[in-house]
């Protein structure tokens, strides 16, 4: 039996994660990591004592800020950075493993708190319809490593 490496192993916990989320339009998992050991999960969803997305507006989801975003939905990301710093874990330093590639408001956080590798599944510009993942050019930009993990994954969701 060969023994998957960590990349995969965060990867598939972060695909799992996505699972778990409320949103009826995208689940997304984030696994926060240092040294081969987990710091810190979040997906997407509403801030927990609040409505869930696909309970309350089942068929339509959240409220639309006045961007368009969803009114109520912490991103994956910010979940899993969030819960650390509640926690008082140290995130400097560490990797994020994402399912979607951070949206801008994610990429400045991420860069902010010293994060230094970002490895995304899916396009969030792909996914978007815009012309480039914004998040990663800003990462990128400020020197934060950032890789599209490319490896073939299975799974049962249409959503991640």
């Amino acid at each position: 039996m060969s023994r998957p490496d960590f990349d995969d192993i965060y990867m598939e916990l972060a695909i799992n994660l996505a699972k778990r989320s409320h949103c009826i339009k995208r689940h997304v998992g984030a696994v926060l990591t240092r040294d081969t050991r987990i710091i810190s999960i979040g997906y997407n969803g509403p801030p927990a004592g609040t409505h869930n997305c696909d309970e309350e507006w089942s068929e339509v989801g959240c409220p639309r800020d006045s961007k368009g975003g969803c009114s109520l939905a912490i991103h994956a990301e910010q979940n899993a950075i969030l819960y650390a710093v509640k926690n008082k874990a140290t995130v400097e330093g560490s990797s994020l493993y994402v399912t979607l590639a951070p949206c801008l408001a994610c990429a400045r956080i991420i860069y902010t708190v010293g994060i230094e590798k970002v490895i995304y599944l899916n396009s969030y510009a792909e996914y978007k319809g815009i012309a480039s993942d914004e998040g990663v050019d800003f990462l990128v930009k400020f020197g934060v490593k950032v890789e599209r993990y490319m490896k073939e994954i299975n799974n049962d969701s249409q959503l991640i």
